[in-house]
C-alpha cells in the first residue's frame, strides 16, 4: 500500500487519475510528466530504499505505473560461485607449487594461499564498485566470481550488476574509478607480500612453466623488496599481484562500459564515445604487430580488440544529469588512475 510520501514522490513525475490496489502491486493509471529516464531516476532512489520497484507498463491502451515489491537477491548464487572459484584457484595454485593434483589430491591445500590472494585482488576490485554504487544510491549486486579450472589463473574474474540509473557524471566517475584503484592497491600489497616470500622449490619435472613480462610498477616494487634478485621464479602470491595489475589494464581501457569507459565518459562527456569507437582498432593493430611483426604472443590483444569493438560500438548510456562536469579534483584523480594503468601495462604479458 502506498503512503503519502510515496504519492508525493510519484506526483512530481507522473500525473495519475486512478489508483488500484491489487494483492501484490499498486497500479496508477495516468501519464508521465517527464521522459522515461528522468522518471525512473526520480522514483528509483525512493522506492529502492523501501524494497520496492516502479515499472511503466501499457495495459489496454493506458499507461500504468506499477509499484511492487522488488525481487530479493539470491545471495546463494554469489556464495556458490565464490566457493567454486576458491576451489578452481586452489587447484591452479597447487600446480604452481608442483603438486600433481590428480595423483596427490590431499596436497591441494598447498594452493590455498594463491587462491586467497587472487580472490582478494579480484574481490576488492568488485567490492570497490559495490560500495561506491551503494553510496551513490545505485542498487548493485554482490560480486559474481567466475570459476575457470584452467591454468594459469583458475578464474575469469568477477563482476557485479548495477540495477539502477546513474544519477550524474560525478557518480559515474566514482563508480568507474573505485574498482580499479581499490583493486590495484590490494594488488600492490599482495605483490609486496609475494616478493618477500621465497619461490617454491619444485622439481623440474613437476613444474608448470610460463614466462611473465613484468610491468614497470611490478619492477619498481621488486627493486625495493628484492633488489638485485632474479625474478625468473617468483612466489605464486606475487603472481596474484601481477594478475591484479593486468586486470587493471584491461578494465581501464576507455571503451564502452569497461571501468575506463565509465571514467572517460564522466571526464569527456559525449566525446568519449568517439574515443570508444576508435580504440578497438588500435588495440587489434597492436596485437597483430606484436604477433606477426615482433613474433611475440599478442593474441590476447587481438581478442581484446575484438571484444572492445563489440562493447564499444554502442553509445555509452548517459547519466540522468549529464551537464555538470566532474570538477578538477576528480579530473586529477582520473589522470592519476590512467597514469597508474600505464605503469601496469606490458606488451606481451604471458607466454607458455
Amino acid at each position: 500500500m502506498l503512503d503519502q510520501a510515496d504519492l508525493d514522490t510519484i506526483k512530481k513525475v507522473f500525473n495519475f487519475y486512478e489508483t488500484v490496489e491489487t494483492g501484490d502491486a499498486d497500479l496508477l493509471f495516468g501519464e508521465p510528466l517527464v521522459d522515461t529516464a528522468t522518471l525512473y531516476g526520480s522514483l528509483y532512489p525512493h522506492f529502492s530504499r523501501r524494497k520496492k520497484e516502479a515499472v511503466l507498463e501499457q495495459r489496454l491502451g493506458e499507461t500504468v505505473l506499477v509499484i511492487r515489491a522488488a525481487k530479493p537477491e539470491n545471495i546463494w548464487i554469489n556464495a556458490a560461485l565464490c566457493i567454486a572459484t576458491v576451489i578452481t584457484t586452489t587447484f591452479t595454485g597447487a600446480m604452481m607449487y608442483g603438486v600433481d593434483v590428480f595423483s596427490e589430491p590431499l596436497l591441494l591445500y598447498k594452493g590455498l594461499p594463491f587462491a586467497l590472494a587472487i580472490m582478494a585482488v579480484l574481490g576488492s576490485h568488485e567490492l570497490g564498485h559495490y560500495v561506491v554504487s551503494r553510496m551513490n544510491g545505485i542498487n548493485a549486486t554482490l560480486p559474481y566470481f567466475i570459476p575457470f579450472p584452467v591454468p594459469p589463473i583458475g578464474t575469469m574474474g568477477a563482476i557485479i550488476r548495477q540495477k539502477g540509473p546513474v544519477p550524474n557524471r560525478k557518480a559515474l566517475f566514482d563508480v568507474g574509478i573505485s574498482g580499479p584503484l581499490v583493486g590495484l592497491a590490494v594488488a600492490i600489497a599482495i605483490t609486496v607480500i609475494g616478493l618477500m616470500l621465497p619461490a617454491p622449490a619444485i622439481e623440474p619435472e613437476d613444474a608448470t612453466y610460463f614466462q611473465l613480462q613484468t610491468p614497470l610498477l611490478f619492477d619498481f616494487l621488486a627493486g625495493i623488496v628484492r633488489p638485485g634478485t632474479s625474478l625468473e621464479s617468483i612466489n605464486p602470491i606475487a603472481f596474484a599481484g601481477w594478475v591484479g595489475m593486468l586486470v587493471t589494464v584491461l578494465n581501464m581501457i576507455p571503451v564502452g562500459q569497461l571501468d575506463g569507459g565509465h571514467v572517460a565518459r564522466a571526464m569527456l562527456g559525449r566525446w568519449a564515445d568517439k574515443l570508444s569507437r576508435a580504440l578497438p582498432a588500435v588495440i587489434m593493430a597492436f596485437g597483430m604487430y606484436t604477433t606477426f611483426i615482433m613474433g611475440a604472443q599478442g593474441g590476447m590483444w587481438i581478442f581484446w580488440g575484438l571484444f572492445t569493438a563489440l562493447i564499444g560500438s554502442a553509445e555509452h548510456p548517459r547519466p540522468l544529469e549529464d551537464e555538470e562536469s566532474i570538477g578538477l579534483p576528480r579530473a586529477v584523480l582520473g589522470a592519476i588512475g590512467f597514469g597508474l594503468t600505464a605503469l601496469c601495462f606490458t606488451p606481451c604479458p604471458i607466454s607458455a
